[in-house]
């Protein structure tokens, strides 16, 4: 009896033995593994914290704020001068929107340093920068002797124009914008210059237009014709900007001269009011195989206009060096008020290209701002035609773009294309004086943009909305009506 408990106990031993050896294993196993995977956790958190922003963080912003263009890409990656972007805020008081975009110019380049000021422990830095009143997240571009600052007021722009029409003012961020350019300006030891024409009663360019040149670092210049013998030498390019009255024959032999010797013109002009001659402006484009045709253009295509007037024109958007990048964002241009223009022919010494071009269903109406129907009539001449063309010279640098209306850098007209009209115009001069010479960043909507469609596709949501959808809903529910009366009398049955 004693010699079988002790065998069971002995037994027994043995077993919590093993139980207690197997337990430890497993432990000490389960135990080193843990360990191996917070090490390898800490190792790839370490690792990830040490790469830059732009391959760790993904922009899911709805105006992608974080997320630079191309232009920006360019100007960063050329850079051979360190740069310093003073970053001027006080502690607690950081924009996170700032804060996360200037991390990724930090991450772009190693010439690019980002150093945070705080007023309460430097409190006159910012006083040798600027007289104006320095807000929380303000920043200061700086490379040797060049600065610029940059107020947050310009960061976050607010325009309240249309406050009175729709109760409420848009926003948006520039942010972008402003950095690029005022690195670009800070590095760049000549800037470009444009002369703006006046003396013919010239149209002021628009205000949206004129800040796009400023970002663009663009210095502009008017300039009279009337009172010179000669072009200025540092003239990068002349603007000419909806002109009332002609230019005399001295001056288009000036300008004439000029685009032969490697120089650049943008003119806008388009229909001619009753008492209006630019014969000889309009000779310039015309001895280099453009013709202009009279009246107005008006589109017989519903997919070519916009707001339900055939005058305003949204035209076919060409392939060219000008027009690719609008072609790519997929922007409609809007040509309001416009000139027909026909390429005759292309002489040895230049190239015409059509940039932008209207439907075979276009005619222009001769009766031009006296029109009092959109049909046609005899006399309209008959399209297609191009809306803007440019000219280059097989023979020198010099080039010329055309564009036959003078309300298109107009700001409203300009909103309802979202920015894509100024963006043509500021493509147009990007080509003329120098690709890498111009930067075009367009400021990010923090609530919408426009979408501007054409006549027949507003036309079909207005049917959809109206007619086919109400019906659908109304065909539904009659079957889901009768569905169910027949089910019920199935299960009464």
């Amino acid at each position: 009896m004693i010699s079988i408990k002790n065998s069971l106990n002995n037994a027994l031993n043995k077993n919590k033995q093993a139980l207690t050896s197997k337990t430890a294993k497993i432990g000490s196993y389960n135990f080193l593994i843990t360990v191996i995977v917070l090490l390898i956790l800490i190792g790839v958190n370490v690792l990830f914290s040490a790469l830059p922003s732009t391959i760790t963080q993904f922009d899911i912003s709805a105006a992608q704020l974080y997320s630079l263009t191309s232009s920006t890409k360019v100007v960063v990656n050329n850079l051979e001068k360190d740069v310093t972007i003073y970053w001027i805020v006080q502690s607690g008081q950081e924009d996170s929107v700032i804060e996360k975009l200037l991390d990724v110019y930090d991450d772009m380049s190693e010439h690019i340093t980002v150093v945070k000021k705080n007023p309460d422990v430097y409190p006159t830095f910012a006083q040798q920068y600027t007289e104006d009143y320095v807000s929380n997240n303000s920043l200061v571009v700086e490379c040797g002797d060049k600065y610029r600052f940059i107020s947050y007021n310009d960061i976050y722009e607010v325009d309240s124009s249309s406050y009175y029409m729709t109760g409420s003012a848009s926003s948006s961020f520039d942010g972008e914008s402003e950095i690029t350019t005022a690195i670009d300006y800070v590095v760049s030891e000549d800037l470009p210059k444009v002369y703006v024409l006046t003396g013919h009663g010239e149209s002021e360019l628009s205000s949206t237009f004129t800040d796009s040149l400023e970002k663009a670092n663009i210095e502009t210049e008017e300039f009279s014709l009337l009172n010179v013998d000669e072009i200025p030498e540092d003239a990068d390019m002349i603007l000419i900007n909806s002109p009332t009255s002609d230019l005399s024959s001295e001056e288009v032999t000036m300008l004439e001269d000029y685009i032969e010797n490697e120089g650049h013109l943008l003119v806008l002009s388009g229909p001619l009011q009753d008492d209006t001659d630019l014969s000889n402006l309009r000779g310039i484009i015309e001895s280099l195989g453009v013709s202009i045709n009279d009246g107005v253009v008006v589109e017989g295509n519903r997919d070519y206009y916009a707001f339900s007037q055939p005058y305003i024109l949204l035209p076919e958007i060409e392939s060219s060096d000008i027009t690719d990048a609008l072609i790519n964002e997929k922007s409609n241009v809007i040509v309001p008020i416009a000139s027909g223009l026909t390429v005759d022919s292309s002489s040895s010494s230049y190239t015409v290209t059509s940039l932008l071009t209207t439907s075979a269903d276009s005619f222009s109406k001769i009766a031009g701002y006296s029109l009092e129907t959109y049909e046609k009539e005899d006399g309209d001449i008959d399209g297609p035609f191009s809306l803007a063309v440019s000219v280059a010279s097989e023979l020198t640098d010099g080039k010329l773009v055309w564009v036959a209306s003078d309300v298109m850098l107009d700001d409203g007209y300009n909103s309802y294309s979202s920015g894509a009209n100024v963006d043509f115009i500021m493509n147009s001069i990007s080509w003329m004086i120098g690709e890498e010479e111009t930067i075009s960043i367009r400021s990010k909507s923090l609530d919408y943009n426009y979408l501007t469609i054409s006549e027949t596709a507003a036309k079909r949501i207005k049917i959809i909305m109206i007619f086919i959808l109400p019906i659908g809903y109304l065909v539904y529910g009659i079957d889901e009506v009768f569905r169910r009366r027949k089910e019920g009398k199935a299960v009464e049955a």
